[in-house]
């Protein structure tokens, strides 16, 4: 007897139930083992953590001349670029007491407004290297805008850390991620030439930490 498939679609799931939006088969991927990434690899020591297992990590120092801001780009083998925080980060750094996090750029543009359709990825709202994703208000009345650090069509923007900022601190590689941006496919390999690999940015940290030391 043949089986009818069934037609309903089993939702994306995060740790902890939260149901994730579709976002094409490339999006979809990507995202799903971003949050593979959140099964700790600890039973395995000395083995590479699932993020650096399926992304390369790329960097921007001082984003938009702004020292110490730099953001964290992973790159999927399928061209997806997930923007994140860098662990130097003041945000991360100096553990500020996030307040509020907001995808609202200004008065006629927000990126929860993005709607992704179709093979040819219809109504993404397509972005600049230093377009802005979202603003990240602290208690201490700092406020930082992430950029997207990468020319691309934006797929998809995480909810969850609207509802629960503190996600973004505690898991900023995994399910703390600001958004996912999927770059032109002729422009997939040269996207990366204006930003740092994990190496050079290390040097560059480094540096800021010697010439503090120095000057104190």
């Amino acid at each position: 007897m043949r089986k009818t498939p069934d037609a309903r679609r089993k939702p994306v799931l995060l740790e902890g139930g939260a149901e994730r939006k579709r976002c094409g088969p490339r999006g979809r991927e990507a995202a799903r083992e971003v949050s593979m990434a959140t099964e700790s690899a600890a039973a395995e020591p000395g083995m590479p953590s699932l993020v650096d297992r399926y992304f390369t990590r790329w960097y921007k120092t001082d984003v938009k001349g702004k020292p110490c801001e730099d953001h964290c780009i992973l790159q999927h083998s399928n061209r997806i670029c997930v923007i994140t925080l860098a662990e130097s980060h003041p945000v991360l750094k100096s553990g500020k007491t996030i307040k509020s996090i907001s995808y609202q750029i200004s008065t006629n543009c927000s990126r929860l407004q993005n709607k992704v359709s179709g093979k040819f990825k219809r109504g993404a709202q397509f972005l600049t290297e230093l377009a802005p994703l979202c603003k990240i208000y602290c208690s201490d009345g700092e406020e930082y805008t992430i950029s997207s650090c990468v020319r691309g069509r934006l797929m998809e923007v995480n909810e969850n850390i609207l509802h629960n900022p503190s996600i973004l601190q505690e898991k900023p590689s995994t399910e703390g991620y600001i958004a996912v941006v999927l770059p032109k496919f002729e422009e997939s390999k040269s996207i990366t030439e204006g930003l740092l690999t994990q190496k050079q940015y290390e040097e560059v940290v480094e540096k800021r930490t010697e010439g503090t030391t120095g000057t104190s």
